[in-house]
């Protein structure tokens, strides 16, 4: 499931020095996936403590975690819309993503030039935030009259429902709202998710701090974001990019040396993946054994048998049933003979819906 989160931002913002530090934030352990397949796309490890928990009580030859893609998108300018800065070549790089880390700057450096002139988060946040909406009204607008003129000559159903969709997110967008506002219901949702729009993303607001106000707990730029995020539904999270760039470059032992010195048990950029990999409603589940210890993605909601097909479209086709526990019955009982004696090993159907934390074998035949 290759997933990819954009990271946007005005320039000079620390967007890209974000995006380093989570791209050369070396896993310590050799078997973890980590690779840069593009100048500015980067894959990294979605950190998950119950895997080292799992590997206590099961010994695997290997551990393999689940990952996603960071993309880093150039700075956008007022006007992009229009074609300003990189324009439109911003727009299709976040387009292709399925959600936004948003990265708003809450410091100040004079050394730093701020594109505005000053630092005010909220006109910053603001700036983007219109920027996507305009791309959008332009791209529906377009939509709009070819819809418009299809649904006044056809009887089909479908051609009149994507008709109505698009006038729906054409007035949230002229009123200033985004797409991901509109409420659609089953029928309308594939015309919905087919437009790809830019404001119909999940999105993640990061304020990027000092780390003097990182120590603080923040300052008033970061409160008055996080303000703003609730009023929108959004998450916010609180990160100092130069640090986790710093601790990203330490050995090991040195990072946990600096952590502890910051009162902190793990760098900032674990909790922004976390938090990015739960914003696109993504869960966990394993595969357990002597070969390895695997942690897998899928969409919360999804069914015992399309969990099976991630491994492999075989499992899924060929479904005969989930034998499961819960990662945290292994971690009580301190051992998979334990969690079956308790009776907490289980055997589950097609209907089962599996849930984050899970470790499932399947047994299927084709």
């Amino acid at each position: 499931m290759a997933l990819q989160v954009g990271i946007v931002g005005l320039p000079n913002v620390g967007k890209s020095t974000l995006f380093n530090a989570l791209t050369s934030a070396k896993a310590e352990a050799a078997n973890y996936p980590f690779c840069t397949i593009d100048p500015n796309v980067g894959v990294v490890t979605v950190p998950d403590p119950r895997m080292d928990k799992i590997t206590q009580f099961i010994k695997p030859q290997s551990v393999i975690p689940t990952v996603m893609e960071f993309v880093d998108i150039a700075g956008i300018v007022k006007g992009a819309s229009q074609g300003e800065g990189l324009g439109n070549q911003f727009l299709t790089h976040i387009r292709n993503t399925d959600a936004i880390v948003h990265v708003v700057r809450c410091f100040d450096d004079p050394n730093i030039i701020h594109v505005s002139g000053s630092v005010d988060a909220l006109r910053d946040m603001e700036v983007i935030n219109t920027e996507l909406m305009l791309a959008d009204l332009d791209s529906v607008e377009k939509k709009l009259q070819k819809s418009e003129k299809m649904a006044k000559s056809s009887t089909d159903k479908k051609v009149k429902i994507e008709f109505e969709v698009v006038k729906k997110i054409h007035t949230a967008l002229s009123a200033g709202k985004p797409a991901r506002s509109v409420e659609l219901d089953e029928i309308e949702m594939p015309f919905y998710k087919e437009m790809h729009l830019l404001t119909a993303k999940p999105v993640l607001y990061a304020c990027n701090v000092s780390d003097s106000d990182f120590a603080k707990g923040g300052n008033q730029w970061v409160r008055d974001v996080e303000a703003r995020a609730k009023e929108e539904n959004n998450k916010t999270i609180m990160i100092c990019s130069a640090m986790e760039a710093e601790i990203s470059q330490l050995a090991p032992e040195e990072r946990k040396e600096f952590l502890d010195s910051m009162g902190a048990t793990e760098p900032g950029l674990n909790r922004l993946i976390r938090e990015a990999y739960a914003l696109l409603g993504l869960q966990t589940y394993f595969t357990a054994g002597e070969k390895e210890v695997r942690a897998w993605t899928i969409r919360a909601g999804t069914k015992a048998p399309q969990a099976a097909g991630v491994i492999h479209t075989d499992f899924e086709k060929g479904f005969i049933r989930a034998e499961t526990y819960h990662c945290e019955d292994l971690f009580a009982l301190k051992s998979e003979a334990a969690v079956k004696e308790a009776g907490k090993y289980r055997s589950e159907g097609k209907e089962y819906i599996v849930k984050d934390g899970d470790v499932l074998f399947f047994r299927f035949n084709v």
